[in-house]
């Protein structure tokens, strides 16, 4: 080999670290920005939050605040214990909110894999179907529950007045004021609500199939349930599993459905509306920071478990 290669074989190898060490401070400085104002926006709030959690801020006087540890958390005074830990309308707020989140998240799955399915099929109109699907998702969800509130009504909802013409209740039903069906109704209008986000990052899994595997088993006469469950379900796995994550994470921070639908019902109570009745109704500051922090610490704890329970790695792979 002549000295002009290998001068060119070893200052290869520099050349690229110079251009790997380049593109990662472009990378940097690009990401900075976004990091500082993340920081500001998310970050601070919430190292503010943790902090209260430790204190006996109150609403009324803030500039009384001192430190108290973890009273907030778990107390004993007199011999009787206090504190989110032992607070039984606390544990009930975790208990509605996971129950929630597991049902509502697991029908919203199922449907919304139904509806990619249909809307990744060929056929004429599929694009006003695709936009049709979005709208629920696209309302706010101020208006969807007033929307809802105003149809569950137990007097002039037209949902009893449909259930009652077709025989199917004799009386009206008060649907987001009775315990036995005031969570189902949340969940009811959150399925309709939220099912055409699953359905839209499901269809974008199955838009990235790759066509061999079809033709491959429509050429050997392989039937297409077959084909759903053997090729396209473990392919389209990462997809759900993000999606599943996704939907979890906003599920686990339920306020604005069932604030607006049921108020401060002990029933239907998550722990967004705990928390915020323990700071705005209560003006409780240090005890409603603790129960945010507790709710951060839930979601970052189911969160950790879904990622470890579903092996999705961040590139999108399956272990």
């Amino acid at each position: 080999m002549s000295d002009i290669a290998l001068t060119t074989a070893a200052a290869t190898p520099a050349r690229r670290s110079r251009l790997s060490r380049s593109r990662l401070r472009s990378a940097w400085l690009f990401l900075t920005p976004m990091i500082v104002v993340l920081a500001l926006v998310a970050g601070w709030p919430l190292v503010r939050t943790i902090w209260f959690g430790f204190t006996d801020a109150s609403l009324a006087d803030l500039s009384a605040t001192q430190f108290i540890g973890l009273e907030n958390y778990y107390s004993v005074y007199d011999g009787e214990a206090y504190g989110l830990i032992v607070d039984p309308s606390w544990w009930n707020a975790v208990w509605n909110t996971i129950w929630f989140s597991a049902v509502s998240v697991s029908i919203e799955t199922a449907l919304g894999l139904i509806v990619a399915l249909v809307l990744n099929a060929n056929f004429k109109g599929r694009a006003l179907v695709r936009a049709a699907v979005l709208i629920p998702w696209a309302i706010p969800t101020i208006v969807s529950a007033k929307m809802w509130g105003w149809m569950l009504h137990d007097q002039f909802g037209v949902l009893n007045d449909i259930l009652m013409g077709i025989g199917l209740i004799s009386q009206p039903v008060a649907w987001t004021a009775d315990p036995q069906t005031a969570m189902w109704a949340v969940v009811m209008v959150d399925v309709w609500k939220t099912t055409p986000f699953m359905a839209l990052l499901i269809l974008a899994g199955l838009q990235m199939l790759p066509s061999d595997c079809y033709e491959a088993a429509r050429v050997d006469g392989i039937h297409p349930v077959k084909v759903f469950f053997k090729v396209t379900l473990p392919l389209i796995k990462p997809a759900i599993m993000v999606a599943v994550i996704f939907r979890a994470l906003d599920a686990l921070r339920i306020f604005d459905l069932i604030y607006v639908l049921t108020s401060n019902s002990s029933d239907t109570m998550s722990m967004s509306v705990y928390a915020r009745q323990q700071l705005v109704d209560f003006q409780e500051v240090g005890y409603g920071s603790a129960a945010s922090t507790l709710l951060f610490l839930v979601i970052a704890a189911l969160t950790i478990a879904t990622i470890t329970l579903g092996k999705v790695r961040l590139g999108g792979e399956t272990r």
